[in-house]
């Protein structure tokens, strides 16, 4: 368990990022959010997934399609059932997991020291308490909540990685795959373009309006309104918020050990390793070859670097002549701990004993120990006060501003005003699509609500991010339309006419094909030969790459054909295969690591169903489709 997590750092990093976003103003929204958290949309086993852990879940995962899309996310996506139906089966997979995982324990020490090589709490290389301390007051977090989320994770991870890691894949099918994926062929392409056969389509008279008539959804003008707006943001308060300087200095006074720059203290040690099953003649055996080390470093204390690299056992810092760099008290086990933090800068320890042997060490170097000066922190301070209660303003105002909003829903001015923001006007809108900050979908579904389409109503405030609500009305519509036929008449008769010409172009393609495969003339101009790979296409699109290398090449020249994705048809020629002579061993290492992860996760995949069948797994399907 501790090599799993000690080697997963840029695993936990990941973990990290999705711990801490769901905390970004956390809670905003149970002001307004109807009290269904009990209700169940799902049992695991005697286990109930309530409403509310699935609608924030929910919030969780469109947050983060939000950020990854640069909030250019398809509203219709962030609402879908199949989002909402992966949520729930994410939850599911989460929860019955846990179960078969109970009496696993991520332990203290493991989670201590998963946290101190995080960079994201390090200063200038190691691990900083001050750092880790306001990171998680500013994400609304206390260490403990996170500490219990983490350990929730890497649990998780855990038992993934029991599947990933244990899966096999034979020796000669890589070697197989490898070779195929390396393999290069020479082919040559000629295509056959719809436009040469547009002259030979003969269109019935009416066959553009029996079209327009058959696709009335292709020329529907979706619904469109426009939208007066008004924003709170938990960051526009800033700036109203007066801090007095005797506060910033009081609160510097009574937080001291807060802006303290922690002792940290920077070591080498040898270790000659034993383990908590040794006997004691193997314990004896260690102690005495450390006895004998120090005995000679006592004699010529430069030679440290040296000794540590001929005989510590520890991989980790042998290579470095035992140098474990900075760190703070608490980070080692306890008796390391001791001896480090008692000892003067230069000093060499007798051996000290610890659940992994017996340790000889050198104290290189002190830093820290004192606080940063009232100067230094001042605008900190006054801006970490300003943040805390611009966060309680909001919350006080975001109550408000949703009631102003409901009970004088003839106006969004009253909401504007308690916000101190100019209402703001947006351009055309639909129920799909919209620009920041409107583009949410339960704003959308609130904009284009019956109540206030025909009544001109506001709408709720919405949570449209963290920490910001939004308010809307509708001062213009324009209603759904089918655009005219003697419009769009001319674009169907092209269109129907170059689909037409391509089903020509690629039953003649068809007839190439099979007049090259009887090694008959077919008349073909073919392009320029070139070599190309699976991971190399050369500029060929993904249809023609695939066909190429499915053609059967035991005779060449073989031919292959595909439909081109804009009507018509593409032969291809294929020359000349060229094997790998041989592959390169981080290229077969990493084609077995993905095959080997590929079957993990069926592994795992086929487990979690196993363990579903078990547990009784019920679904409210009306709960999970509720909005």
């Amino acid at each position: 368990m501790y090599e799993f997590i000690h080697n997963r750092k840029g695993l936990i990093q990941i973990i990290l990022a999705i711990i801490f976003l769901p905390f970004a103003f956390f809670g905003v929204d149970s002001y307004f959010r109807s009290s269904d958290a009990a209700v169940a949309v799902a049992t695991v086993g005697g286990y109930q997934i309530s409403q509310g852990e699935f609608n924030r879940a929910l919030r969780e995962r469109q947050e983060a399609i939000q950020r990854m899309t640069g909030g250019r996310a398809d509203p219709a996506l962030l609402d879908s059932a199949e989002l909402r139906f992966n949520v729930l089966e994410a939850l599911i997979r989460e929860r019955l997991l846990l179960q078969r995982a109970a009496g696993m324990a991520i332990t203290d020490r493991q989670l201590q020291t998963v946290i101190g090589e995080l960079p994201l709490f390090q200063d200038n290389g190691k691990f900083s308490f001050q750092i880790y301390e306001r990171f998680l007051k500013s994400q609304g977090m206390t260490p403990a909540m996170f500490e219990d989320k983490l350990r929730h994770d890497l649990i998780l991870q855990y038992l993934d990685d029991a599947y990933g890691n244990t899966a096999f894949v034979p020796h000669t099918v890589i070697e197989r795959l490898a070779r195929l994926s390396e393999q290069q062929r020479e082919v040559s392409l000629f295509t056959i373009a719809p436009d040469k056969f547009v002259s030979q389509v003969k269109l019935e008279t009416d066959a553009a309006k029996k079209y327009y008539d058959s696709h009335q959804d292709e020329f529907r003008i979706q619904e469109q309104v426009r939208v007066e707006y008004v924003v709170l943001t938990a960051e526009s308060l800033l700036a109203q918020i007066p801090v007095d300087p005797a506060e910033v200095r009081k609160y510097y006074d009574e937080h001291r050990a807060q802006y303290e720059i922690r002792e940290e203290r920077q070591a080498s040690h040898i270790l000659i390793g034993t383990d908590a099953t040794a006997s004691a003649e193997a314990k004896q055996k260690a102690r005495a070859q450390a006895e004998e080390i120090y005995k000679q470093l006592k004699q010529n204390p430069d030679r440290f670097a040296d000794l540590a690299k001929q005989y510590s056992q520890d991989p980790g810092s042998a290579a470095r002549g035992g140098d474990l760099g900075y760190f703070g008290r608490g980070t080692m086990l306890k008796a390391f701990d001791d001896a480090v933090f008692g000892m003067k800068t230069g000093e060499i320890s007798a051996p000290v004993e610890t659940q992994y042997g017996f340790h000889i060490i050198r104290l290189t170097g002190i830093k820290g120990g004192q606080s940063s000066r009232f100067e230094e922190v001042r605008g900190q301070i006054e801006a970490e006060l300003k943040k805390q209660r611009a966060g309680r303003k909001f919350a006080e105002i975001a109550e408000n501003f949703n009631n102003i909003v409901f009970e004088q829903a003839e106006s969004l001015k009253p909401a504007a005003e308690l916000a101190k923001a100019n209402p703001q006007q947006s351009g055309w809108i639909t129920r799909e699509r919209a620009d920041a900050p409107l583009n949410n979908p339960k704003l959308l579904q609130a904009i284009f609500s019956e109540d206030v389409l025909k009544n001109k109503r506001n709408t709720e405030a919405v949570e449209v991010a963290p920490g910001v609500l939004a308010a809307a009305r509708v001062i213009e519509r324009k209603p759904a339309t089918v655009q005219p036929f003697d419009e769009v008449s001319a674009a169907i008769v092209k269109k129907i006419t170059l689909q037409q010409a391509g089903q020509l172009a690629a039953q003649d393609g068809r007839a190439h094909l099979e007049r090259l495969k009887q090694d008959k003339d077919a008349q073909v101009t073919w392009g320029p030969a070139q070599f190309v790979g699976r991971a190399d296409a050369k500029g060929l699109s993904e249809p023609v790459l695939k066909q190429a290398f499915r053609a059967d090449a035991a005779k060449l020249p073989a031919y292959a054909g595909v439909d081109s994705p804009r009507g018509g048809f593409t032969l291809i020629r294929i020359t000349r295969v060229v094997d790998p002579e041989k592959i390169a061993p981080d290229r077969q290492k990493a084609l077995s690591e993905g095959l080997r992860q590929m079957l993990g996760q069926e592994e795992m995949l086929a487990y979690i169903a196993s363990l579903k069948q078990k547990a009784d797994v019920k679904v409210s399907k009306e709960l999970l489709q509720k909005k």
